[in-house]
């Protein structure tokens, strides 16, 4: 074998070993391709919400937002939906009833001021306690349209004052 034909084969050899390498950065690329969360967390303090009874809930903190399929102004009961997709949405109220009575209430989600029946959630009845104060939590998955607008509602007929609340949002697909 002549020396040019060894550098033929090296030649050949380095070009199949950059062709390997580019491919398997190329897989790599591809298999890591991972889409930006979009994650919106929202908080109501007290003070946020003095209505009584029935009434949206206003949120005065983002603590997390991340990606553009979501979007909350500080202080509002608007939660806007950017982006088609199916949204896992998770929730806490804490109602508070200050007088001895009958306590109950509930919460609900709604979309473009429609409630959706399927996430009614319902507390107990309690009458005549002391300890008039509790919280609701649910988990829902929902497909929502861009243009959508969710909001978190408690609901009753008794005097509850809700102190604190969270709902957290991901957009899952």
């Amino acid at each position: 074998m002549c020396f040019g034909d060894r550098k033929i084969i090296i030649s050949i050899c380095i070009a199949l070993i950059l062709i390997f390498i580019i491919s398997v950065v190329i897989i790599i690329i591809n298999n890591n391709n991972i889409t930006k969360p979009n994650i919106l967390v929202a908080i109501a303090r007290p003070g946020d919400n003095t209505a009584l009874g029935t009434t949206s809930i206003k949120f005065s903190e983002n603590s997390i937002i991340e990606g553009s399929a979501l979007s909350h102004v500080d202080g509002s009961d608007k939660i806007n939906i950017n982006e088609n997709g199916i949204y896992q949405i998770s929730y806490q109220l804490y109602g508070v009833q200050e007088v001895t009575g009958t306590f109950n209430f509930n919460a609900v989600l709604l979309v473009n001021d429609v409630a959706l029946n399927d996430t009614f959630n319902e507390s107990p009845v309690i009458r005549n306690s002391t300890s008039n104060r509790m919280t609701l939590t649910s988990t829902v998955i929902l497909s929502l349209d861009a243009g959508d607008v969710l909001k978190l509602q408690g609901v009753s007929i008794e005097d509850i004052r809700y102190d604190n609340a969270r709902i957290d949002i991901e957009k899952i697909v």
